[in-house]
């Protein structure tokens, strides 16, 4: 029977998701969904100084926009000290590891004296093989006992076979002198214990899999897959940074990328399946393995993004869309739909999802909707209402008032209307576009007097008509 599939993320809180981090989740979240595996989420919060609830929250907040759930209860590191410690103590019992009183200077004093002498500056504690009734009364750290001969080998489903010589690794520190784990031991005993089968992650951690695998080999506990995923870059090929934009996902969302665009762009962004570019979460998780990620370092490119949120957008639910409409409002600070807005915009929503990339493109487009009587037209549709076209919508009026509040019937209603005048239609539409929205880029003048509906409508044509716009 197969090994069921277990990943995690686990980031340090930093006061926000930052936008790898959040790819690496994706990964991690897509490999474990599409075989029916768990996705676990561990907190990485030994540093205390930085580790705050608020920051906690910020990365639960940005992973539950994201729209990446986990699987069981979020897993704090700092809570497992006793655990980590417990495991050093293990090692040391069974000679694995030993304590070492070397101080920082100690320390230091080889390094200079290796310098001097041209050797490796790689510390090599006299205390590896020191009888302990030798051991002094003082302050110690624990170390392992790295392996001094041969290879390590890191098997990565990415890098492929990286290999390590041993005599390039010290003697790691598991505890501190205040018994305190360290990072490394951490990671490794919790990968462990959570039943980690695939590690998948930056590979700026690439290094660190030598390192903890001598606690997996030092325990005898089965290694994961190792999959280290190249880091984002900017458009200018260097390290994703502040100079590029936004950094955390909570900024793309107050952006007004929807969630379902993002997931797709960070699947995108250093993995293929083939030439598709745009496609479901479904699709996703079926199609997602360790083999199409690539080597090497993922560009990223905000048009492409903004393509891929417009198919999204074009491609939502209305309901699900307006739902997340309403997020996006709310994580700008900006006021709730009134119940009407709230109700026409759902009508209306099919005719504002094409070609919006984003929700405040959605929102510019719903400016019909949201606005009320009476209509200020910008500059441009200003123009549209000169005291011929007013004439025109005077005369428009009563024709629109006993038709039936169809498209077809409007759009016959005013073709019929315009050849009676000898002008074509969009000499009709501009004033129209005016005096339903108050601007000139707008759904179609139909798809507005359909959502407005009849009474809105003639309200608002007639008040251009009389001049009160």
């Amino acid at each position: 029977m197969a090994q069921k599939v277990v990943t995690r993320f686990a980031p340090s809180p930093t006061g926000y998701l930052h936008i790898g981090g959040a790819r690496t989740a994706l990964f991690n979240w897509l490999y474990a969904r599409g075989r029916g595996g768990t996705f676990l989420l561990r907190i990485e919060d030994t540093d205390r100084a930085r580790s705050t609830p608020e920051a906690t929250q910020a990365i639960l907040d940005g992973m539950a926009w994201v729209g990446l759930d986990h699987d069981g209860d979020v897993i704090s590191q700092f809570d497992r000290a006793d655990r980590h410690a417990e495991v050093a103590h293990q090692l040391l019992s069974e000679g694995k590891a030993y304590k070492c009183f070397s101080t920082q200077e100690d320390i230091q004093a080889f390094r200079e004296a290796a310098r001097a002498e041209g050797r490796s500056t790689l510390f090599r504690s006299p205390w590896r093989e020191a009888d302990p009734a030798t051991h002094p009364d003082l302050p110690y750290v624990i170390r392992i006992k790295a392996p001094q001969d041969g290879n390590t080998v890191i098997r990565d489903q990415v890098q492929g076979d990286v290999t390590i010589r041993n005599d390039q690794l010290d003697d790691m520190v598991l505890l501190r002198s205040d018994g305190t784990p360290v990072y490394m031991l951490a990671v490794a005993v919790d990968d462990h214990d959570m039943g980690v089968t695939h590690v998948i992650r930056g590979d700026d951690h690439l290094n660190n899999a030598a390192r903890q695998m001598m606690v997996f080999e030092a325990m005898g506990w089965d290694i994961p897959v190792w999959a280290h995923i190249p880091l984002i870059h900017g458009p200018d090929g260097k390290k994703l940074s502040k100079r590029h934009g936004a950094l955390g996902v909570d900024e793309y969302q107050k952006i007004g990328y929807p969630a379902a665009g993002m997931r797709n762009y960070l699947a995108r962004l250093g993995w293929s399946h083939g030439d598709d570019e745009f496609f479901t979460d479904a699709q996703a998780q079926e199609w997602f393995d360790l083999s199409g990620i690539g080597k090497s370092p993922a560009r990223f490119d905000f048009k492409k993004l903004e393509n891929l949120c417009g198919q999204h957008i074009a491609a939502a639910d209305d309901a699900a869309l307006l739902h997340e409409l309403e997020g996006f409002l709310a994580s700008t600070g900006a006021n709730s739909l009134p119940t009407a807005k709230r109700d026409l915009l759902s009508t209306g929503m099919y005719c504002l999802k094409e070609r919006a990339k984003t929700f405040p493109e959605l929102i510019d487009k719903a400016e019909f909707i949201l606005t009320n009587r009476p209509i200020t037209p910008d500059e441009k549709s200003a123009g549209q209402l000169d005291n011929v076209s007013r004439g025109i919508l005077h005369e428009l009026t009563p024709r629109l008032q006993d038709v039936t509040w169809s498209r077809d019937a409007l759009e016959a209603a005013a073709m019929a209307f315009a050849e009676t005048k000898d002008i074509k239609f969009g000499k009709l539409a501009g004033p129209l576009r005016a005096a339903l929205a108050g601007r000139s880029a707008t759904p179609s003048v139909f798809d507005m007097m359909l959502v407005l509906g009849r009474e809105e409508s003639l309200a608002r044509i007639n008040d251009a008509a009389q001049g009160q716009v």
